[in-house]
């Protein structure tokens, strides 16, 4: 009997024992598939962390002019006679451009050159006289004086009747033409611009500091939005000696050949100048970098500790986490940052997706649309 009684505790025991060795297990597994539910992994996006060169740059904006330039224009009123250049042609120094109505003008000189020959026969004479004392020597000065004025006013005609044809102070191209033939025009009125393209000015402004980091046949780079993937090599011009006194910037001429007239007076210029020797730091997309108000963060992806070499148990795929690190950076260039200190080269850093994170978040991993990174972006309008 007793032995009958010691059986059924034991098997009523053992019942009791598994019923509640099983809603152990099953809460524990609902509390483990609660807290799955409570931090579900976040889909982000990863670089591996590397060195890269940096050169330190001065950076300016500037704007492009000519060599040589001038928007020519009569310094005399007339009507448009003819017009010898069609808009955009290339012309040499001293070709003729327009002529302005001037018979008027050359009558006039001509009536000048009579009295100027004139006044010379009459000298001419005087001088013969005065050998024989045929006439005072106050009557041959007088008609020198009068020869010279005749003469000075042949060469004031002379140049007025010149200041009717415009012609090329240089070689140059020609722009748009902006008057027509038949038109009246006055002092000063544009008629075509002249632009010499071989060589082009690009003048910038730089602060006082950094005077002691250039000089005069220092190398630098520009680059207009009109060529986006194209550089243009120059050197510094001249430095000039006074300091704006309101900004405390200082005025730079940088020079630049231009055989293919790529470059415009006119353009908008963006100027780099190196300066020192190359660094190498650790570079990241400036998206990597989370700002707040402890300082500057970064996200290193790890390992999970729930699987043994970052294996899920159950034989999925790789679990990671994100472990928060502080960082200290340094210069930027266009989408890139360098990190002075805090990750090191091949940490795999979250470059995308972390405003969701916290120190220990799980992750997945998707790199399928990365982050830009380029230390020279181009502006696209698409």
């Amino acid at each position: 009997m007793f032995r009958r009684m010691t059986i059924m505790l034991v098997l009523v025991g053992a019942a009791f024992a598994a019923i509640f060795g099983f809603e152990t297990f099953k809460a524990r597994m609902i509390q483990k598939s609660m807290a799955g539910l409570r931090n579900p992994p976040q889909t982000v996006s990863t670089i591996t962390a590397a060195t890269q060169p940096w050169q330190k740059r001065l950076e300016a904006v500037g704007s492009t002019r000519a060599e040589r330039g001038a928007d020519l224009s009569p310094q005399v009123s007339g009507i448009v006679k003819a017009i010898h250049f069609k808009s955009g042609d290339k012309v040499e120094k001293g070709a003729l451009l327009v002529e302005l109505e001037a018979a008027d003008d050359i009558a006039h000189l001509d009536a000048l050159k009579a009295m100027q020959a004139l006044a010379q026969l009459n000298y001419d004479r005087d001088t013969r006289l005065l050998k024989t004392n045929a006439i005072s020597q106050q009557t041959a000065d007088t008609d020198l004086a009068t020869l010279k004025s005749d003469q000075a006013q042949v060469a004031q005609q002379q140049a007025l009747v010149g200041y009717k044809s415009i012609t090329a102070p240089f070689s140059g191209r020609l722009g748009i033409r902006q008057v027509d033939l038949g038109q009246y025009i006055a002092p000063g009125t544009p008629i075509v611009t002249l632009q010499q393209l071989e060589l082009i000015f690009v003048d910038f402004y730089l602060p006082q500091q950094a005077l002691a980091q250039i000089k005069v046949g220092q190398a630098v780079t520009a680059k207009v939005d009109t060529y986006p993937d194209m550089k243009f090599d120059g050197k510094i011009l001249a430095i000039n000696p006074l300091v704006n006194a309101a900004s405390r910037n200082v005025q730079v001429r940088a020079t630049f050949n231009n055989p293919d007239e790529k470059l415009l007076p006119g353009m908008f210029a963006t100027v780099d100048i190196e300066v020192g020797a190359p660094q190498h730091y650790v570079t990241l997309p400036g998206t990597a970098i989370y700002h707040n108000s402890f300082g500057d963060i970064a996200y290193v992806v790890k390992n999970s500790p729930e699987g043994k070499d970052g294996e899920n148990p159950k034989g999925g795929q790789k679990q990671y986490v994100a472990q928060q690190v502080f960082v200290k950076t340094g210069d930027t260039r266009g989408d890139q940052v360098a990190v002075l200190v805090g990750i090191e080269p091949g940490d795999v850093v979250v470059s995308a997706g972390q405003n969701k994170l916290h120190n220990g978040s799980p992750v997945r991993i998707d790199n399928k649309i990365s982050v830009p990174f380029s230390a020279n972006p181009q502006v696209s309008e698409e």
